[in-house]
C-alpha cells in the first residue's frame, strides 16, 4: 500500500476529491445548495456538457480536438425542430438529429484523417461552416419545437430523475464500456499514445480517427435535440462556447490533451465540477464576470497539471 498521494495518483482520484471539497464548501456557504431540487437541477444542467464531453473524450484520447461540437449541436437542434414541425414522432426526430450530428462528425474525421489537416484548424473551419448553415436554415430566428411527447425528452422526468440525466448516464456507461472493455477502445488509446506504433501494429488509424469524430458529432446531435426539447425551441445561436466547456470537462477530469490517457468517468466528474461551481456561484450571487474568471482559473490549473504529468511520463 503506498502513500495517500500515490493512491490518489494511481487511481486518478484527484478530480473526485476536488468535487467533494467543492460540494462540502458550497453546502456550508449556501443553505439552498444541498437540496434535492437544486442537485437535480444541477444534474439536468450538466447533462448537455457531459454528452459533449464524452464525445470530446474520444477525440482527445486520439490526440485530436473538436471545436465544432457547439455548432453541430445548433445545426442538429434546428434541423430536428424543423423535422418535428413536419409532424414526425419524437423517436424519428431524435434519430434524425443524431444522423445530422453523425454526418457532420464524419466530415470532420475525414478532413483530419485523409485531408491531413490539423484537428484544431479542421474543426475551427467546420465550426464556422456548420454555424453558417444553421443561420441560413433558420434565417436567424428560433425554430419552434413544441409537440406532444417531444418536450418530455429534455424537460420531463422518469420517476424522480430528469430524463436528460438518465439518457446521459446510459451514454456514459456505454462509452466507458467501449473504451475499457472492447478492442476499439484499446486501439483508440493506442492511437493517442503513439500513432506510429499504432500504424506498425496494424491499426487502421484513419478509420479510428473518423470514428471518434463521428461519435463526437453524434453526441452533439443528441445534445442538440435534448436542448431544443428543454427550451421548446431551437436557437440559431445555441451552443456558442459549449466546445470550451466540453474541453474543460475533459481536461479537468484528467484526460491528457496529448492523448492516450484518461476516460469518460473523469469527464463526468469534470462536467460536474463545472456545473456545481456555476450553480454555487449563482446561489452566492457572484457576478457572471467573476464566474468566468473562476472557471478560467480552474481550467488553467488543470492544463498546467496535465502538462506537468505529460513531462513526467
Amino acid at each position: 500500500m503506498g502513500s495517500p498521494r500515490n493512491i490518489i495518483q494511481r487511481y486518478h482520484l484527484g478530480p473526485f476529491l476536488g468535487l467533494l471539497i467543492i460540494i462540502v464548501a458550497l453546502t456550508f456557504l449556501s443553505d439552498r445548495f444541498f437540496t434535492t431540487s437544486n442537485l437535480l437541477n444541477v444534474a439536468r444542467q450538466v447533462s448537455i456538457n457531459t454528452l459533449l464531453g464524452v464525445g470530446m473524450t474520444f477525440v482527445i484520447l486520439t490526440g485530436g480536438i473538436d471545436l465544432s461540437v457547439g455548432s453541430i449541436l445548433a445545426l442538429a437542434g434546428a434541423l430536428g425542430a424543423g423535422f418535428l414541425g413536419q409532424g414526425n414522432t419524437t423517436l424519428m426526430v431524435v434519430l434524425y438529429a443524431c444522423l445530422i450530428g453523425l454526418l457532420a462528425g464524419t466530415v470532420n474525421g475525414t478532413i483530419v484523417a485523409y485531408g491531413r489537416v490539423a484537428p484544431f484548424i479542421a474543426t475551427l473551419a467546420t465550426m464556422t461552416l456548420f454555424r453558417g448553415a444553421t443561420l441560413i436554415y433558420t434565417e436567424g430566428r428560433p425554430v419552434r419545437a413544441v409537440a406532444e411527447g417531444f418536450n418530455e425528452l429534455g424537460g420531463g422526468y422518469l420517476g424522480a430523475i430528469p430524463t436528460p440525466v438518465i439518457i446521459t448516464s446510459v451514454i456514459v456507461l456505454l462509452a466507458w464500456f467501449v473504451l475499457t472493455q472492447m478492442t476499439p477502445g484499446r486501439r483508440i488509446f493506442a492511437l493517442g499514445g503513439n500513432e506510429e506504433a499504432a500504424i506498425l501494429s496494424g491499426i487502421r488509424t484513419n478509420h479510428y480517427k473518423i470514428m471518434v469524430y463521428s461519435i463526437s458529432g453524434l453526441l452533439a446531435g443528441l445534445a442538440g435535440v435534448i436542448l431544443s426539447s428543454r427550451l421548446l425551441s431551437a436557437q440559431p445561436t445555441a451552443g456558442i462556447g459549449y466546445e470550451l466547456d466540453a474541453i474543460a470537462a475533459v481536461v479537468i477530469g484528467g484526460t491528457s490533451l496529448t492523448g492516450g490517457q484518461g476516460g469518460v468517468i473523469g469527464t463526468l466528474i469534470g462536467a460536474l465540477i463545472i456545473g456545481v461551481i456555476d450553480n454555487g456561484l449563482n446561489l452566492l450571487n457572484v457576478s457572471s464576470f467573476y464566474q468566468q474568471a473562476v472557471k478560467g482559473l480552474i481550467i488553467l490549473v488543470a492544463v498546467l497539471l496535465d502538462r506537468r504529468n505529460a513531462v513526467g511520463r
